[in-house]
């Protein structure tokens, strides 16, 4: 379960790439999901940072980007849960539940 720390640096990534745009954005999330997709809690994590992101910028009044990351979350939970579908334990499927739930 999720202990409210990153242990990645996803969060700076994505804000890192937020400077350089949309594509930037997507593309870092591509490359991560595709260096990080075999370890369950990063790829966990991936998705909940892409949450966060939407809901930071929602706070933060920005509408468009907390649209963005709100699709991009969808698409990368639907990915998430298709790739552990198809290649996840019974426990890596259960932790991403859990942990994002």
């Amino acid at each position: 379960m999720w202990d409210g720390k990153y242990k990645t640096t996803f969060w700076e990534d994505f804000s890192i790439a937020e400077k350089f745009g949309r594509s930037a954005i997507k593309d870092t999330y591509h490359r991560a999901f595709e260096e990080w997709k075999d370890n369950i809690e990063y790829l966990t994590e991936l998705v909940m940072v892409i949450n966060h992101k939407s809901w930071y910028w929602h706070d933060h009044h920005n509408d468009s980007l907390c649209e963005f990351y709100s699709d991009l979350y969808y698409t990368a939970d639907a990915q998430a849960y298709e790739y552990l579908k198809e290649h996840g334990s019974e426990d890596d499927r259960e932790y991403y539940w859990e942990t994002l739930d």
